[in-house]
């Protein structure tokens, strides 16, 4: 990427660092749901030691020649096993004889160039030493003699990512049924606040080790790899800085990433491709079709899923609208918005929740911390515009009516909107003409508990917190 991409106009302060851990992990809730683990044709050797005629039967899409192949090698296989029958008749079960586990896997061993061949199927011929070898007694028991040729299928690249999705999936499992947390120096969730805490930690620990994420080069800035960092939309420049400028989960190589991200953000095109007051949002849907034309002719990866291990972000309102623009990318890919609205077309089986926030400065110093709940004086507390169909009605009920519910539409002269949010116990969070708001991440950043009072609205973290 050229210099003029990594020129992002967001601040890079240390205390956003939090974004770039969210961000990622409610990617991989979205993304983990829509992978199948019975789809995998993946045969662990770490794990177990199948029969090695079967371990070399393709799946459904190997062709037809290949099939032929191994019918053909396994008639002699089974030839073979036949004619040394009547030797063994005091030994019936081949499945712990044909081969013994140790001497398998040192043959294994010495093909370590095999998976480097290009045939899908590759015979290894073991030499007379080793034919040898295998004849020989395992604990004191005579065993069948392996054939000359062992049939071993080469596996690509997306069956190997899946198969460490499958372990990842199976590590998580374990931690729910085992019911005991999870050893971690840094940090071990805990409480009724989770729906299941031990699980939430598994999952957080593959994702800090696994999970990757491979970003299209291609764009320009403004509108692609740059966004806003210091308004109500910051969540979209943050992101695209913290994970272009942060290794930890991104990765250059594709076939090694888990979910490919569409670098354009909604805000900079409606800063300089939408026309102001047109109400037009044609400009801004033919960028993104164009956009995911040519990484779909560049790369196989779009087309190999329909868009399914990609995904977008926004915090502008017209999110959702800007991803209709692409039929697979609304139904099909992950789209990670602030205005997740069910009315909308928002899915929660593959989409996910992103928290707003409005960062004036670029920075969260300032933000965080407050007073425990004995030593805030305010029951709940509310002030903001009154757009949308809530907000009057909650001014109607509660404005100077109760000194416990301090509800206003503006605050009182020297009254700071986040010194109230500290006195309060309950900040209420009600919609406006969409369903995000900023004050969820603003009462969870002063130790205020938010309460939500929205109509078809997907909270972020709604699939980790109760």
């Amino acid at each position: 990427m050229g210099d003029s991409k990594k020129k992002h106009t967001c601040c890079s302060s240390s205390s956003l660092k939090l974004l770039l851990a969210v961000v990622p992990l409610i990617l991989v809730s979205g993304f983990a749901c829509r992978m199948d683990p019975m789809t995998s044709s993946w045969v662990s050797f770490s794990s177990y030691y199948p029969w090695p005629w079967t371990a070399a039967i393709p799946s459904s899409s190997s062709s037809s020649s290949n099939a032929t192949s191994i019918t053909t090698t396994t008639t002699m296989v089974e030839k073979t096993v036949s004619s040394t029958k009547g030797s063994t008749e005091k030994h019936q079960d081949l499945h712990a004889r044909v081969v013994g586990v140790h001497q398998f896997e040192e043959a294994l061993s010495n093909a370590s160039s095999f998976f480097n061949r290009s045939s899908s199927l590759q015979i290894l011929q073991l030499d007379k030493r080793k034919q040898e070898s295998l004849r020989s007694s395992i604990n004191g028991s005579h065993v069948v003699p392996v054939p000359r040729t062992i049939l071993l299928r080469r596996y690509s690249k997306l069956e190997r990512l899946e198969a460490g999705l499958t372990r990842a999936r199976s590590k998580i499992r374990e931690a729910i049924q085992n019911g005991k947390p999870t050893l971690d120096t840094d940090f071990v969730p805990e409480g009724s606040m989770y729906w299941n805490s031990n699980a939430f930690h598994r999952s957080y620990l593959e994702m800090e080790k696994k999970f990757k994420i491979f970003i299209y080069e291609e764009g320009e800035p403004p509108v692609f790899h740059n966004g806003p960092c210091k308004s109500i939309y910051s969540m979209e420049g943050n992101f695209i800085n913290k994970m272009e400028m942060d290794h930890r989960f991104r990765t250059r190589n594709p076939d090694k990433a888990h979910a490919y991200f569409l670098p354009f953000s909604v805000v900079m095109m409606v800063q300089f491709v939408y026309v102001p007051n047109s109400h037009d949002f044609k400009p801004i849907k033919q960028t993104v079709r164009d956009y995911v034309s040519i990484i779909a002719r560049k790369y196989p990866y779009w087309n190999r899923s329909l868009g399914a291990d990609h995904f977008m972000l926004s915090c502008h309102d017209w999110g959702p609208e800007t991803s209709s623009s692409v039929p697979l990318l609304f139904k099909n890919s992950i789209r990670a918005l602030c205005n997740a609205n069910t009315s909308e077309g928002f899915n929660p089986s593959k989409d996910a929740s992103i928290p707003e926030i409005n960062l004036r400065t670029g920075q969260t110093s300032g933000l965080i911390g407050g007073p425990s709940p004995s030593r805030r004086p305010i029951l709940a507390f509310f002030a903001g515009g009154l757009h949308g169909p809530i907000r009057p009605l909650l001014l109607e009920h509660w404005k100077n009516k109760d000194e416990d519910i301090q509800v206003h539409q503006y605050l009182p002269k020297g009254l700071s909107y986040y010194d109230m949010m500290r006195k309060s116990k309950y900040c209420i969070c009600p919609s406006g003409y969409e369903v995000a708001s900023p004050r969820i991440v603003e009462a969870i950043y002063t130790g205020c508990v938010p309460v939500l009072i929205s109509d078809h609205y997907v909270p972020p973290f709604s699939d980790v917190l109760n």
